[in-house]
Formats: structure tokens, C-alpha cells, sequence
């Protein structure tokens, strides 16, 4: 197995779309820069969608115009339509650091998808084949993310297989890479890694990435199963930030600081700094007006008497 993993930072857009109050734009853009100074490579920093049904988004085009220069770094915008594609693509054509990926969506189920996007799976099927190939056009990597894949908050348990053919269907559509989501966190250890490898074995050679949240407390669990699998990119958000405003119960996004943690003790490197995301998580939860949800946050690193335990 290798040794390195990648860790991509969702917290500026998945882990502030369902909080109530507005965080300012400038706020935003500080909180990149931090998860820039903690080692972040990859960072989702806005959400291209109707900013009535997400209003902590309505900010995306002002986020993206005010990213900083920052080589090595690559930065994605999500999209669930094809409209929101074309936004992603004129903000590169706007003054200033521009987007490097498009990530795109496809719900695993219909009672979900048409809540969360108006569609249908065969529509969203449809849809995300259109929008691959318009971001792929324009430069950018085209990514695609089957939520609900372990669990749907309106039809419940969703079929693996079902999961494994919209993958397949994804990567025939040109995906450059497809994340597994747990997006309401009722995933166990034995159906990530079962469902992880299964989808790894179907698409070889398109990377796979998972999203979990933490719902249940079982997201760091998750997290190793699909290492296990031979899953090496997986989402986080800084303090464990996050939620879904269109599926009930959705918690936060497994915390960055719990898989450097893990992957840090179990000998893996992530090129992310665990002390530096701790001292991240302070200063955000000062702006927040509230201690952030992650565990590590909390407690930090195992370290006794100042010095850090191998």
C-alpha cells in the first residue's frame, strides 16, 4: 500500500453551507489561506447554485475572484447543473486566481436527487454527462461525487450495485475522478470498504475519493475501511464543519484535525500539519462564535509534557 494519502479541504463550502449566519467574504477567504499554511494541496471553496436555497454561497464569484496566488494549490468549485458549470467557467475569464476543478454531483437515488437537484437519477445521469464534458472543454478537471451512496435520508438503504453502475456510468462519461459520499453519515466500516473496493475494482484507473460525515461518530472508522479498500483521497472540513441543508439529520464532515490524527499515528503521511490545523480551528471557531465540532480540535495531538508521543 502506499504511504501517501491526500486529503482534500471541503470546509470553505460544504462546512459553511448550512450555517445560518452569512460568514463575510473576507472571513472566507482568510480561512483558505490558513488551510494553505496548514498544507492543504486541493480546497472546494464555493458552491455555484441558486444563492435563495443557499445563501452562505451567494458569495461564490467574489470568493473565487479574491483566491490567492498560491502554486502547487488546486481549487474546486461545486456544481450542480449544468448552469452552475458555466459559472465555474466564466469566474476563470474574471480578474484574478481561477478555479482548477469542477466538481460535479449525481444523487445515488431519485427521492433525494429531486429535492437536492430537481432530477431524477437517469436525469442526473444525463445532466452530469453534459456538464464532465462542458467543464473537461474549458480546461478544468472534471470530477463527479455520487451522493447518499451509502445511505439516502428519504428511500434508505440504497443498493451497492446501483452505487458501483452510476460509477461506471460516470467514468464511461469522462469523470476524471468520483467520490463515494456518505452525506447523512450512516456508513459502517464493513459496507465503505466492501462498497469502496467494489467501485475501485469496476472503474480501475479513475481515481476514487470518499466523503464522509460524522453523523454517528463513525467517520474515522470509515475513513480506514476505505484505506483498507485502497481508497487514498478522502474530504474533510477543518473542526468538522458541515451539513447538507437538503437532507434531515446531516451532521458536519469528518474533521481534518481526526484524519490527520489517524493517518498521522498509523504511520501515513498527508502532507498536512496537524498542530497548524488545531491553531486553524481556534482562530475559526473565534469568528464562528463557537467551539467547532472536532474531537482533535479539542484535545490536539498526544502530547505529554510537551513532547509529542511517537
Amino acid at each position: 500500500m502506499q504511504n501517501t494519502l491526500q486529503i482534500v479541504e471541503v470546509s470553505p463550502r460544504d462546512g459553511l453551507q448550512n450555517e445560518k449566519g452569512f460568514v463575510e467574504t473576507a472571513d472566507k477567504l482568510a480561512l483558505i489561506d490558513r488551510l494553505i499554511g496548514m498544507g492543504a494541496t486541493r480546497i472546494e471553496v464555493a458552491s455555484f447554485v441558486n444563492p435563495r436555497r443557499v445563501p452562505q454561497m451567494a458569495d461564490a464569484e467574489a470568493v473565487v475572484a479574491g483566491l490567492p496566488d498560491a502554486p502547487g494549490v488546486r481549487f474546486i468549485g461545486l456544481c450542480l447543473n449544468e448552469r452552475g458549470v458555466d459559472r465555474a467557467i466564466a469566474s476563470r475569464d474574471a480578474p484574478g486566481r481561477s478555479l482548477d476543478e469542477a466538481g460535479c454531483v449525481l444523487v445515488a437515488t431519485d427521492g433525494f436527487g429531486i429535492i437536492n437537484q430537481g432530477q431524477t437519477v437517469a436525469e442526473g445521469i444525463a445532466a452530469n454527462t453534459l456538464m464532465l464534458a462542458k467543464a473537461k472543454a474549458a480546461g478544468l478537471f472534471a470530477q463527479v461525487t455520487i451522493s447518499a451512496a451509502f445511505g439516502c435520508p428519504y428511500e434508505g438503504h440504497v443498493d451497492p450495485a446501483h452505487v458501483v453502475e452510476l460509477a461506471a456510468r460516470m467514468a464511461d462519461a469522462g469523470a476524471q475522478e468520483i467520490a463515494l459520499a456518505d452525506t447523512i453519515g450512516v456508513g459502517v466500516p464493513n459496507q465503505v470498504g466492501d462498497l469502496t473496493g467494489a467501485v475501485i475494482e469496476k472503474i480501475a484507473g479513475v481515481p476514487v475519493r470518499l466523503h464522509l460525515h460524522d453523523t454517528r461518530g463513525l467517520a474515522p472508522a470509515n475513513a480506514w475501511a476505505g484505506y483498507q479498500a485502497g481508497c487514498r483521497t478522502f474530504d474533510s472540513a477543518l473542526g468538522g464543519l458541515g451539513g447538507c441543508p437538503f437532507a434531515p439529520g446531516a451532521a458536519g464532515n469528518v474533521g481534518t484535525e481526526e484524519l490527520l490524527y489517524l493517518f498521522g499515528r498509523s504511520g501515513l503521511s498527508t502532507g498536512l500539519d496537524i498542530d497548524a490545523a488545531v491553531a486553524a480551528n481556534h482562530w475559526f471557531a473565534a469568528i464562528m462564535g463557537r467551539p467547532l465540532p472536532s474531537r482533535v480540535g479539542k484535545a490536539g495531538d498526544f502530547i505529554i509534557n510537551g513532547e509529542r508521543v511517537a
